[in-house]
C-alpha cells in the first residue's frame, strides 16, 4: 500500500468514494468497497438467502442446520444447506478417520488362441486373479504364470512372424582346410564375393531372337554331343563349363550359319582346353572327333575369330565355380555329388537356363538334388549363408511369372531325361560310376506331381 500511495494511485476508502486529487470524493457507483477477502471463500447459502460472512466452526453449522430445520418443520419445506468449502484441518482429519477402501484385485485378461473356433467367435476370455502373491508361489514351484503381458508379448511375436526358435547354427566348413595351403581359407570368402560381383558382368543376354538359322533345339543337340566328347577326352569338368559359356558369349555377339554351329563348339571346347587343361587335346583329335567334318584350317581361323570378338576374355565365374564351394557347404557325399553335377549338366542343355546367373544355377542344382535324395532339412543357414539364397528365392520366381524358376526348371529336365531323344547325360549318371543317380525318381515336391518311376 505503501508503494502504490507513493506512486500517486487513488486508494478506496471502506465507504465505497473515492478521492480525488484535491480530496473530492467521486461517484464510486461503479466501484464494490473491498471486503474481507478470507470470507468471500466462506460465503453459504440457506434456502437461496446469502449467510453472513464469518468463519465456518462446527457450532455456527450446527447452528445454521438447527434454524434451517425449525424454519422447515413451520413452513414445510425441505432444508437447503449447501457448503462449498470444509476447514481443512477438519477435513483432513475426517479423511484419516474414514476407513480406506480395498484395493480392487488385477484381473489377468487371456485372449484366446488362434483356433478355428476363435477365430469364427473372436472373444476375450477371463481365465483368473492373480496376485503377487500367487506369483512368488509359483516362482518358487516353478511352475509356469501366463500373465497378461506374455500371453500380449507372445502373441505380438506370432502376429509379426517371429519366434522363439534357437538361431540355426552355421557350420565352420572351412576349418578342416586351415592347414592346406591350396584351400587358401584365409581367401576364399573374399575370393567368391568377387565372383558375386562379376558374374553379373558376365552374364550372357538372350539371344536365339537375333539367330535368323540356329533355334534352341540346335543348340542343345550341340550340347548334348559337347558333353560325350568332354567325356570320351576325360577333360577336367571346368573345361566343359567354359566351354558352353564361351558357346553362348559368342552367339550373343555374332550371327552363326547352321553349317558352322559345330565348328563354333570344336573351338570353343580347343580353346578351354588351351585355358583349363594341363594336357589340351590336339586339333588332329577334334578332326577326328567330329569325322572331318572341317579341315585343321577351319578350325583355326574360328578360333582366332572368336578370341578376337570375345576380346581375350576368358576368366568369367562359371557354374562349376559355384558349385564346388556350395557342394561343401552342403557336406555333401559321392552320391549328392553325383546327383548335383547330374542337375548341371542338364542345365547346360537348357537355353532358359542363361537367363540365371551361375551362382543361381549351382544353389538350384543342390537344391534339386536334396530335394530329390530327400535331405531333411532341404535348405539350412549354413547354406543360405555361402550360397546368398534362401529357399524361397530358389523355389520361387521373385523377377517375372512368365519365367519357371531354376530349381523347378531342372527337376522337370530331369522327369523328362529318361523319354528325351539327347540322353547322354541320362546314360552317364545312371551307370554304377556315378552311382546311378539319374534313376532316382524327380523330386516331387519342385515338380508339383507324382513322378513316373525310373527304369533302369
Amino acid at each position: 500500500m505503501a508503494t502504490r500511495a507513493a506512486a500517486g494511485v487513488p486508494q478506496q476508502n471502506r465507504g465505497g468514494a473515492v478521492a480525488g486529487k484535491k480530496g473530492v470524493p467521486t461517484d464510486g457507483n461503479n466501484r464494490r468497497a473491498l471486503g474481507d477477502v478470507s470470507n468471500l471463500l466462506n460465503t453459504r447459502v440457506v434456502e437461496g438467502k446469502p449467510l453472513p460472512n464469518r468463519p465456518v466452526t462446527r457450532s455456527f453449522v450446527a447452528q445454521l442446520l438447527g434454524n434451517a430445520q425449525a424454519q422447515a418443520a413451520a413452513t414445510k419445506k425441505p432444508v437447503t444447506l449447501v457448503a462449498d468449502v470444509v476447514v481443512a484441518g477438519k477435513a483432513k482429519a475426517a479423511k484419516q478417520r474414514a476407513p480406506a477402501a480395498p484395493k480392487p484385485k488385477p484381473e489377468v485378461i487371456e485372449i484366446s488362441p488362434d483356433t478355428e473356433d476363435a477365430k469364427s467367435k473372436p472373444e476375450v476370455v477371463v481365465t483368473e486373479i492373480i496376485s503377487k502373491k500367487s506369483v512368488k508361489e509359483s516362482k518358487k514351484s516353478g511352475k509356469k504364470v501366463h500373465t497378461f503381458t506374455s500371453v500380449l508379448t507372445a502373441r505380438s511375436k506370432v502376429a509379426c512372424g517371429l519366434s522363439e526358435r534357437p538361431e540355426e547354427k552355421i557350420e565352420d566348413i572351412d576349418a578342416g582346410d586351415s592347414m592346406d595351403q591350396l584351400a587358401v581359407v584365409e581367401y576364399v570368402e573374399d575370393i567368391y564375393t568377387y565372383y558375386k560381383l562379376a558374374e553379373t558382368s558376365c552374364k550372357v543376354h538372350d539371344y536365339m531372337g537375333s539367330q535368323t538359322e540356329i533355334n534352341e533345339k540346335m543348340r542343345a543337340i550341340l550340347a548334348d554331343w559337347l558333353i560325350e566328347v568332354h567325356s570320351k577326352f576325360e577333360l577336367m569338368p571346368e573345361t566343359l563349363y567354359l566351354t558352353q559359356h564361351i558357346i553362348d558369349h559368342y552367339l550373343s555377339m555374332q550371327m552363326v550359319p547352321r553349317r558352322e554351329l559345330q565348328l563354333v563348339g570344336l573351338s570353343a571346347m580347343l580353346i578351354a582346353c588351351k585355358y583349363e587343361e594341363i594336357w589340351a587335346p590336339e586339333i588332329n583329335d577334334f578332326i577326328c572327333i567330329s569325322d572331318k567334318a572341317y579341315s585343321r584350317e577351319q578350325i583355326l581361323g574360328m578360333e582366332t575369330a572368336m578370341l578376337n570378338k570375345l576380346e581375350w576374355s576368358l576368366t568369367v565365374p562359371t557354374p562349376y565355380m559355384f558349385l564346388v564351394r556350395f557342394l561343401k557347404a552342403a557336406l555333401a557325399d559321392k552320391e549328392m555329388e553325383d546327383m548335383v553335377f547330374f542337375y548341371a549338366e542338364l542345365g547346360l542343355m537348357q537355353y532358359g537356363m542363361i537367363s540365371y546367373c551361375p551362382s543361381m544355377i549351382a544353389a538350384s542344382a543342390v537344391y534339386a538334388a536334396r530335394c530329390t535324395l530327400n535331405k531333411s532339412p532341404c535348405w539350412n543357414a549354413t547354406l543360405k549363408r555361402h550360397t546368398g539364397f534362401s529357399e524361397e528365392q530358389l523355389m520361387y520366381d521373385l523377377f517375372s511369372h512368365q519365367v519357371m524358376d531354376c530349381a523347378k526348371l531342372l527337376a522337370l529336365s530331369h522327369s523328362m531325361a529318361e523319354g528325351s531323344k539327347l540322353k547322354v547325360v541320362y546314360r552317364k549318371y545312371s551307370g554304377s560310376q556315378h552311382g546311378e543317380v539319374a534313376l532316382h525318381p524327380p523330386a516331387k515336391k519342385l515338380i508339383g506331381e507324382e513322378p513316373k518311376p525310373a527304369s533302369a
